[in-house]
């Protein structure tokens, strides 16, 4: 009996030993393949983020590049004529050819579009239209866009203030030298003309159609500042 007892107590030792080595077996393989699984899923956060486009800076005028732009851009103009649309008619001018940087500035702000929504600011009877400012304040941010600069004179072209001329007034700067004021221009409508004006300032071209629309604006009422009591607007520019 004793060893009957001892034989059956060695052969339930001996399975409860075997079971037991099989078990830690199957519980690693399974960890094993847990652990391969979620291995095999990327994690988002570990992903690098994409490099992001770089942007071009836009291209702003100032004292220091105009004139080396302007000069480049003089020499690629095939076209000298700008029509503006306004809310009392339209006329066209023609831009003289041999005063390249006055000419270029004013077919660039025409592509850029600034002059639509200007207006004819100033009104002197008999005298001038000047046109190309606004107390919008779309216009300033138009210019701050664009660029802050001005344009050295160029009155030794033999171009004069007849009637009809367009002209660029000097900047209301400290400005001993008359530097221009880009964005602003006159139109003479003086009979025969206004010659007093001739070497202080650049003329740069002449109203060629619709000098009827330029009178008309001449004699709208104004007040304190020559300003037109109503507002006479500039609608599009169009380089022709």
């Amino acid at each position: 009996m004793v060893l009957k007892a001892s034989a059956l107590a060695t052969s339930i030792l001996l399975f409860f030993l075997v079971s037991c080595g099989e078990n830690p077996k199957k519980e690693t393989t399974k960890t094993t393949e847990t652990v391969l699984k979620k291995d095999s899923i990327p994690a988002e956060s570990n992903k690098l983020p994409e490099p992001e486009e770089e942007k071009e800076e836009a291209f702003v005028l100032d004292e220091e590049n105009a004139i080396d732009f302007f000069f480049d851009y003089a020499k690629e103009l095939k076209k000298n004529k700008v029509k503006l649309t306004t809310n009392m008619g339209s006329f066209t001018i023609e831009l003289y050819d041999n005063v390249p940087y006055h000419r270029a500035n004013f077919i660039y702000l025409a592509q850029m579009k600034y002059f639509d929504s200007t207006q004819f600011h100033r009104v002197v009877k008999d005298f001038i239209i000047q046109g190309g400012n606004s107390d919008d304040k779309k216009t300033a941010q138009k210019r701050g866009k664009i660029g802050r600069y001005l344009l050295p004179p160029d009155t030794q072209k033999g171009h004069r203030h007849h009637r009809g001329t367009i002209s660029m007034p000097s900047s209301e700067r400290d400005n001993p030298h008359k530097l221009a004021s880009p964005y602003e221009f006159f139109i003479v409508v003086t009979k025969p003309g206004s010659y007093h004006l001739d070497g202080s300032y650049t003329p740069f071209g002449h109203v060629i159609e619709g000098m009827d629309v330029v009178d008309a604006i001449n004699q709208v009422p104004v007040g304190d500042g020559d300003w037109p009591w109503k507002s006479v607007y500039i609608l599009k520019a169009e380089v022709l």
